[in-house]
């Protein structure tokens, strides 16, 4: 992937990890649009950045995913790159969710982390195509590969968009359209709540590590921890996974 020149779309852009990938990606020369539910974080977000482009859109719906493309398309016809950064993560006890009554509160983790980056690469990526060159960037999580328990929806949804990332690859292997994957550790952002990732990899750290992976050209990039288990045999990741749950399970009773 060029790393100047392009213009960007970037889903949940203007917190977190997708904030520090606008910074970096307008410092080295790009157009970046950023596009969010909230218009007070996206105006911050401007403030800090005035040259960035937000636009409000709930990606839960699929109207809104629908105009979402067209109203890029149209205004910024140029634009070559979609990083699908924006999700949630909540964790919870399956024995005390009252999937009953508020199934809707957990549906959202599906809709936010798997229907909404599915959709939109679908949409974009027969657009790419006919370009000279042209990324998709899908952010999943190392624990697409070694779960959290006490995530387990957060979990299976960025092994979902793990598991797509790689068809897609395959299925545009032939086009001009590349396909990135980027698999963070647990970054010290406010995923999931404030303070739930203080122990997390430094936010500036992590990004730099990333782009230093895009420069390299990798089709798979981690960081930290999550740079093991991207490779770790079953047995790893079940103890793994095992140790995790032991060390975390008092949270969740």
């Amino acid at each position: 992937m060029k790393l100047s020149g392009n213009t960007i779309l970037i889903t949940g852009g203007s917190a977190g990890i997708g904030l520090a990938f606008t910074e970096r990606f307008i410092k080295a020369g790009n157009k970046v649009i950023v596009t969010g539910r909230r218009e007070n974080v996206l105006q911050n977000a401007k403030e800090k950045f005035p040259d960035l482009i937000t636009h409000v859109s709930d990606l839960n719906t699929e109207s809104e995913r629908v105009s979402l493309f067209d109203w890029v398309t149209e205004n910024y016809p140029e634009v070559n790159v979609l990083v699908n950064n924006a999700g949630i993560q909540q964790r919870f006890n399956v024995l005390k969710a009252d999937a009953k009554n508020d199934w809707s509160y957990f549906n959202k983790e599906i809709t936010t982390n798997i229907e909404a980056p599915f959709h939109l690469s679908m949409l974009f990526a027969p657009f790419f195509a006919k370009k000279e060159e042209a990324t998709i960037i899908n952010v999943t999580s190392g624990l697409a590969f070694t779960p959290f328990a006490i995530a387990p929806i957060y979990s299976a949804t960025k092994a979902a968009l793990h598991s797509f990332t790689m068809s897609l690859r395959h299925q545009l292997s032939d086009s001009s359209v590349e396909v990135i994957e980027v698999a963070p550790p647990a970054v010290n952002t406010d995923l999931g709540g404030a303070g739930l990732h203080t122990h997390g990899e430094p936010l500036e750290e992590f990004a730099d590590g990333i782009f230093k992976g895009l420069e390299e050209g990798k089709q798979e990039i981690g960081y930290g921890t999550s740079v093991e288990r991207l490779r770790m045999s079953r047995d790893k990741v079940d103890e793994h996974v095992a140790n995790m749950y032991n060390a975390t399970k008092n949270t969740i009773e």
